[in-house]
């Protein structure tokens, strides 16, 4: 099942969305609602991560001084070099 509703969008916002629709030969309302999808998935997937890490701060499970140590100092060389 779908469901209809109704965006508005700054009338640049609609003018470039019409040239991405005829080029890619796809109609508005597909490439709206596929970037609707895309959102809400990326966005999705980020809040379950954001509430992963809480969840496991409100644990305790946090990295020790010298793991965090480890870790910034392979970044740090890792940078040097480049």
């Amino acid at each position: 099942m779908t469901a209809a509703f109704t965006v508005r969008v700054q009338d640049e916002i609609a003018e470039k969305l019409d040239r991405i629709a005829a080029l890619s030969d796809r109609s508005r309302a597909y490439l709206a609602a596929q970037a609707i999808e895309d959102y809400v998935a990326r966005e999705e997937w980020q809040l379950a991560e954001i509430q992963a890490g809480i969840d496991e701060a409100d644990r305790g499970e946090f990295a020790s001084a010298n793991e965090l140590a480890s870790v910034v100092a392979k970044h740090v060389k890792a940078a040097r070099k480049a």
